[in-house]
C-alpha cells in the first residue's frame, strides 16, 4: 500500500486579482478578484516557489495580473514599490496619476475641475497647472475685460497675477469664475518669448462666426445708422495689423471688417490684444473671394472706395458720405489687380512725397477719419 494521503484539489498557483477580469477586487478573492476564490486571506499555499506561507496578519499586495503575463508587485502609493514580506510604508497624501482603475486621469483635469466647483466665484486660488499660447487664450487687460464683459464670449479659465487679479475679481465673480494666481516668472512661462500679457490670461471658447448676409441684414434694418461704413482687408496677414484695424473701426463707427477665409491670421492673443477689446464688439467676417464679396455689397448699394498710392484723386477730394466700403490691400503689395479692377473708385491719402506711406492700420485709422468727418 502507498503511504501517499490523498490531498484533495490543489489550491489555484499565484493570489492575483488579475486585470483580466470585470472587477479589480483584492488578492482575497473579494468582489470582481479572479484569483484566490475560496481560500482564506492568510491561508497556506502550495510549498515553495511564489507560494511561500504568509502570515495572517501580513497585509497582501495587489499584482498586476494581466492575462499571460509576469505579476508584478505595485504600490497603493502612486509610482511608488513596497517592499515584500513586510508592512507597507504609510502612504502620502500626495498627487499623481491613479493607477488603480481603467479611467486613468490627470490631477489637472478631473480632480482639479471637482475641487474648483467648490471654490467659491470669484476667489483666487493657485494656477494649478502651466498653459501655452494659442488661439483660445487672449491675454492683457483690455482684452481680457472686454471679454469678461461680453455676454456672448464663453469664459474657461481665468489667470492673473495678486495685482491684475483685483481689476477683474467683480467681472469673474458675476461670471461664477475662479481666478487662479500665478506670478509673473510662470506667467511668462506659460507664453512664447517676449508675450505682452501684463499679469492676466483667459482661455475661452471662440466666438461665432459672423456671414456677410447678416452683416447686410442688420444694415438694411438699421434706419438710424445703416450708413456705418466697412472695411475690406484683402490678404492682409499681419495680426498687429488687422487687431489695429479692428480697433480704429470699433473707435469710428465702422459696421464691421471684411477679411479673406485665406491668407488671414486667425483671432489669436496677440490679435485681441492689439483691437484692446474690439474684438468682442466689432464682427470679423471671413469671405472666400473679395472681388465677389464686393459686387454682392455694390448690388445692395454700396460704393466701394479702393486705397491705393498710385491713385489720382486724394480721399479728401470724394464724397464719402452715404453706403462706402473701404478695400485695403496688403502692405507692400497693396490692392491685388482683380480687386482694384472691381471697386467703384481708387483714392489715396496724401502724403510727403520723401516718405513711402502709411502702414494699413494707420491708412485705415487716416480714411475712417475723414468718413466720419464728411458725414457729421
Amino acid at each position: 500500500m502507498s503511504d501517499k494521503k490523498s490531498s484533495g484539489p490543489r489550491p489555484p498557483k499565484g493570489g492575483s486579482s488579475g486585470r483580466g477580469g470585470k472587477g479589480r477586487g483584492p488578492s482575497t478573492g473579494g468582489p470582481g478578484g479572479t484569483g484566490n476564490a475560496g481560500r482564506p486571506a492568510g491561508g497556506p499555499k502550495r510549498p515553495g516557489g511564489r507560494g511561500t506561507p504568509r502570515d495572517a496578519g501580513a497585509p497582501t499586495r495587489a499584482t498586476s495580473g494581466r492575462p499571460g503575463g509576469p505579476q508584478r508587485p505595485t504600490s497603493d502609493r502612486p509610482g511608488g514599490p513596497v517592499r515584500s514580506g513586510g508592512p507597507k510604508r504609510p502612504s502620502p497624501n500626495r498627487p499623481g496619476p491613479n493607477r488603480s482603475g481603467p479611467n486613468r486621469s490627470s490631477p489637472n483635469r478631473q480632480d482639479d475641475a471637482r475641487s474648483a466647483d467648490r471654490r467659491p466665484a470669484g476667489r483666487s486660488h493657485p494656477a494649478s497647472a502651466a498653459t501655452a499660447d494659442g488661439p483660445d487664450w487672449l491675454y492683457g487687460g483690455h482684452a481680457v475685460r472686454a471679454a469678461l464683459h461680453n455676454p456672448a464670449r464663453r469664459a474657461l479659465r481665468l489667470i492673473a497675477t495678486k495685482n491684475a487679479s483685483e481689476a477683474v475679481a467683480e467681472a469673474a465673480q458675476r461670471r461664477g469664475l475662479q481666478i487662479e494666481l500665478a506670478e509673473g516668472q510662470e506667467m511668462n512661462r506659460m507664453f512664447s518669448t517676449g508675450t505682452v500679457h501684463q499679469g492676466i490670461a483667459l482661455k475661452v471658447a471662440p466666438l461665432p462666426e459672423p456671414v456677410l448676409a447678416d452683416v447686410l441684414k442688420a444694415a438694411n434694418e438699421d434706419t438710424e445708422n445703416g450708413d456705418k461704413p466697412l472695411i475690406i482687408l484683402d490678404q492682409v496677414t499681419d495680426p498687429q495689423n488687422v487687431g489695429a484695424v479692428l480697433r480704429s473701426a470699433a473707435v469710428f463707427g465702422a459696421r464691421a471688417v471684411i477679411v479673406t477665409r485665406r491668407n488671414s491670421p486667425p483671432i489669436t492673443g496677440a490679435l485681441a490684444k492689439a483691437a484692446s477689446g474690439a474684438v468682442e464688439q466689432m464682427p470679423l467676417v471671413q469671405v472666400p473671394n473679395v472681388a465677389q464679396a464686393i459686387a454682392v455689397l455694390q448690388a445692395e448699394g454700396w460704393f466701394a472706395v479702393g486705397l491705393e498710392g498710385t491713385a489720382e484723386k486724394s480721399l479728401g477730394e470724394i464724397d464719402l458720405k452715404g453706403r462706402v466700403v473701404l478695400v485695403m490691400g496688403a502692405e507692400g503689395t497693396g490692392l491685388r489687380r482683380l480687386t482694384a479692377e472691381r471697386c467703384d473708385l481708387l483714392a489715396k491719402i496724401p502724403g510727403d512725397a520723401g516718405f513711402a506711406s502709411l502702414n494699413v492700420s494707420n491708412a485705415a485709422a487716416v480714411a475712417l477719419y475723414e468718413i466720419r468727418r464728411q458725414g457729421s
